[in-house]
């Protein structure tokens, strides 16, 4: 939840407790009124009307009145507009609750990231290291194949010039023997 989501709730919240008390204020003002105008008609049984008098009261009475249905219609935009700000508050905790369930939603899946790429990396370099292993006892494999073929190659050249021409003899090592498939071929 940000800060202007937060400040916002709070400001809808103190405005609609402040609507309310103002309603709750007209709401004991209107029943002193009509409590007080109750206790003056019942009271005066006396009642004999006056032309004077009885133009005063309902004067008195039509002014009431408009107040009245002034208060009324205040009360009645008041409760328009508490409905409006419980449903705007309503709408603002859904909104809330559901950027709250996507981040904790969100949050798991970047903690899950690394075993994801770590997983699919392994699975990637499987079918690689397989091919490095093949690649790799191939090589041994041509590297022997080389050897024998190169002594048998010194061997067959020895034999064949030893017949013709003395050569001196040179002890058996890996580095003769290296020398040796490289001369040319007499």
């Amino acid at each position: 939840m940000s800060q202007t989501d937060t400040s916002t709730i709070q400001a809808l919240s103190t405005e609609v407790s402040k609507l309310r008390q103002e309603l709750q204020l007209r709401d004991q003002l209107v029943q002193q009124l009509s409590q007080e105008l109750f206790r003056l008609v019942k009271g005066n049984t006396n009642f004999m009307p006056q032309p004077e008098i009885s133009e005063l009261h309902l004067s008195q009475l039509q002014a009431l009145r408009e107040q009245l249905q002034a208060v009324e219609q205040q009360v009645t935009f008041y409760q328009e507009q508490i409905t409006l700000r419980d449903a705007e508050i309503y709408q603002l905790r859904q909104s809330v609750q559901e950027l709250t369930d996507r981040s904790r939603m969100l949050e798991q899946v970047v903690q899950e990231l690394p075993q994801i790429y770590r997983r699919k990396f392994e699975e990637r370099m499987a079918p690689v290291r397989e091919k490095v292993a093949i690649l790799q006892r191939e090589n041994r494999q041509l590297q022997a194949e080389l050897q024998s073929v190169s002594y048998r190659l010194a061997l067959k050249t020895r034999n064949a010039t030893h017949s013709g021409i003395d050569l001196p003899n040179f002890p058996r090592n890996t580095s003769s023997q290296s020398n040796i498939s490289a001369m040319p071929n007499a």
